[in-house]
C-alpha cells in the first residue's frame, strides 16, 4: 500500500499550500493594518474593508531657469494637461462662494450675441495688454506700460492660474486695462439697437460701467509699497487676530493714507481728533515717499493685526493712538476696533486686508467694487458710513459698537471669517478660472496669436527679476497642479433673487441711517 503522501495529485498539493499560504497572509495583514479591524471583535471581524484611497497625483512644475537662459525661450515641454476628472481618487470640488453668481451678471451684456473680434479690438483703446490662451499657452502683445507692476502681476497671476490648472483653460483673447476707474459707460449701449459694448477687464466696475471685473495684481504682491503675496500675508493676518482680544483694543476708528488722491479722503481727515472736538476717529495723512525712503517699516499690511509699538507719539498735544499704513496699524498695547475703509480715485485694495482683521469695518459709501465685495453685507460683515456726512457718521458707529460690543466683535469676526475662509487664494484662482472659461463661451471667433505677440510663461519673468519682485514671484508660484477641480459654480441670479439681495442691502442701510438720525436728534437734545 502506498503511504497516503503518494496518493495526493500534484493539484491537490497546490491547493493546500494555497490555503496555508492565504492563512498566514491574512494573520500578517491583520497585525500590519490594525487600524482594519480597531473596534472590530476578531472573532467577528467587519464583512468588507475599506481601503484607503490612493492620493490623488499631483503634477509637479518646476522653474527651469538654466534651460531659459541658454534658450531664452519658453519650454516647449511646457506641460499643458493634467489629470483627468475622471480620476476615481480626485476629491470632489466644493460650491463656490455666493460672490461668484456675480461673474454672470458682468458677462451678462454679451449673453446673447457673443463677442465678435471687431468688438473685441474696439476694447484696445485704453487696455495696457492684450492677452492670449492657445493650446494652454499665454502670449502677449502690449499696448502700453502699466502704473508701477500692475500688469507684470496681474500676468504673473495668469500664469500661475495656467499651472494650477494645466489644460483647462479654455483658448481665447481679452483686453486687459490697469488703470483704477472703469471707463465703459452702459449708458452708451442701453439702446435696443446699441452695438455691443467692447469687453475690457480692469479690477473694478461701478453700477454706472459695464468693464469685467478681474483680481488685483497685489494677490501675488506689490513690490513698490512691499506688500507680499495674499497666501502667506493671510495666514500672518490670521495669526494676528488671535493675538489681540477686540475688547482689548482701543475704542476708537482709525485710518491712514494718501488723501491727495480724492476729495472724500480729503473731507476724512476733517474727522481727526481735535482740542474742540473728537468724533472718536484717528485719521491721518500717510506719506508714501518717506516710507519708501525708510524701507516701509512702519507700513507692514501683516502688522495691522500683529504689530505693536511701545511709544505713541504726540502730535497736538494728543495720542496718536493709530498710525502708519492706509489699512491700520496701532501704536499703545493693542490694536483698534474699527478701522475705516474709504475709497481713493476708484477703488482700493486695501479693502481686503481691512476686512481681514477682527476689527470692525467701517466702509464710507463706495461708489466703485472689486470681485468679492459685492458679497458683504451691511452690519453682517461691515458698517456703513454716509459719505456726505462722514465725521457723525463715524462718531455714531463707534458709539454703538462701544455700547453693543457682542455685536460690534461679531461684524468683525464675520468678516475676517469670508475673507479667510472665501477669499483664500484656492478660491482667487478659482473665479479666475470661472471667469475666464465663461468669457471664453462668448467669443464669436477662433483665438488666434497676434505677430506681435510673445508668449509668456514664468521662466520668462521670474528668472528675469530682481528683487522684491523676484522674491514675490517665487513666493506666490505654483509649483504644482490642483488635486481637485475648480469649485463648482452656483447657478446665475434670476432677476427676482437679484432684487431681493439688492433691496436687502438697500433697507438695511436705510435703518441703520434712521437710527443715525435719531441718535443725532437726541444728543442735540441733551
Amino acid at each position: 500500500m502506498e503511504s497516503p503522501v503518494r496518493s495526493f495529485s500534484p493539484v491537490l498539493v497546490f491547493l493546500l499550500l494555497f490555503f496555508v499560504g492565504a492563512f498566514v497572509c491574512t494573520r500578517l495583514l491583520n497585525s500590519t493594518f490594525p487600524w482594519e479591524t480597531n473596534g472590530t471583535s476578531q472573532l467577528y471581524p467587519q464583512q468588507t474593508h475599506v481601503l484607503p484611497k490612493t492620493p490623488a497625483k499631483r503634477l509637479e512644475i518646476p522653474l527651469n531657469c538654466t534651460e531659459y537662459h541658454l534658450t531664452r525661450t519658453c519650454s516647449s515641454n511646457y506641460p499643458t494637461t493634467s489629470s483627468p476628472d475622471q480620476d476615481p481618487d480626485r476629491p470632489s470640488p466644493p460650491t463656490c462662494p455666493e460672490y461668484f453668481r456675480w461673474i454672470h451678471e458682468d458677462l451678462r451684456p454679451w449673453a446673447h450675441r457673443g463677442i465678435t473680434r471687431d468688438t473685441l479690438q474696439e476694447a484696445n483703446r485704453t487696455a495696457d495688454f492684450k492677452l492670449v490662451i492657445v493650446n494652454g499657452k499665454a502670449y502677449v502683445e502690449r499696448y502700453s506700460k502699466a502704473f508701477q507692476s500692475r500688469d507684470t502681476f496681474t500676468l504673473w497671476g495668469i500664469l500661475q492660474l495656467l499651472r494650477r490648472y494645466p489644460g483647462k483653460v479654455p483658448d481665447l483673447e481679452l483686453m486687459f486695462d490697469c488703470v483704477d476707474w472703469p471707463v465703459i459707460p452702459s449708458k452708451n449701449f442701453s439702446e435696443p439697437n446699441s452695438t455691443a459694448p467692447p469687453p475690457l477687464f480692469r479690477y473694478c466696475g461701478d453700477n454706472s460701467t459695464l468693464d469685467i471685473v478681474f483680481p488685483d495684481w497685489s494677490f501675488w504682491g506689490w513690490p513698490e509699497t512691499n506688500i507680499a503675496p495674499w497666501e502667506n500675508l493671510l495666514k500672518q493676518l490670521e495669526e494676528g487676530n488671535k493675538r489681540s482680544r477686540w475688547v482689548d483694543r482701543q475704542p476708537y476708528a482709525y485710518w491712514k493714507g494718501n488723501p491727495e488722491v480724492a476729495e472724500t479722503r480729503q473731507d476724512l481727515l476733517k474727522c481727526n481728533v481735535s482740542e474742540e472736538q473728537d468724533w472718536h476717529a484717528r485719521v491721518y495723512a500717510q506719506n508714501w515717499t518717506r516710507e519708501e525712503k525708510e524701507g516701509f517699516k512702519k507700513s507692514d499690511l501683516a502688522s495691522q493685526c500683529i504689530h505693536r509699538y511701545k511709544n505713541p507719539t504726540i502730535h497736538s498735544g494728543v495720542h496718536l493712538l493709530c498710525s502708519t499704513h492706509e489699512v491700520t496699524v496701532c501704536y499703545g498695547n493693542t490694536n483698534c476696533r474699527y478701522k475705516i475703509y474709504i475709497e481713493g480715485s476708484a477703488w482700493s485694495v486695501s479693502d481686503k486686508y481691512i476686512l481681514a482683521c477682527d476689527s470692525v469695518t467701517l466702509i464710507v459709501k463706495p461708489r466703485y467694487y472689486d470681485f468679492f465685495t459685492r458679497g458683504l453685507m451691511p452690519v453682517h460683515h461691515y458698517w456703513p458710513i454716509k459719505d456726505d456726512d462722514k465725521c457723525r457718521s463715524i462718531k455714531y458707529a463707534v458709539d454703538w459698537g462701544n455700547s453693543h460690543k457682542q455685536k460690534a466683535q461679531a461684524i468683525g469676526k464675520a468678516a475676517s471669517n469670508l475673507i479667510q475662509e472665501d477669499l483664500k487664494m484656492d478660491y482667487v484662482y478659482d473665479y479666475m478660472f470661472h471667469l475666464l472659461s465663461e468669457y471664453a463661451k462668448l467669443l464669436q471667433f477662433k483665438p488666434t496669436i497676434p505677430q506681435e505677440a510673445i508668449e509668456l510663461c514664468s521662466e520668462a519673468m521670474a528668472c528675469q527679476a530682481q528683487g522684491l519682485e523676484k522674491q514675490f514671484m517665487m513666493e506666490s508660484m505654483v509649483k504644482c497642479s490642483a488635486i481637485t477641480s475648480p469649485c463648482t459654480m452656483p447657478p446665475p441670479y434670476d432677476p427676482q433673487s437679484l432684487f431681493s439681495v439688492l433691496r436687502r442691502q438697500s433697507n438695511i442701510i436705510k435703518r441703520v441711517e434712521t437710527l443715525e438720525k435719531s441718535y443725532w436728534k437726541n444728543q442735540n437734545k441733551q
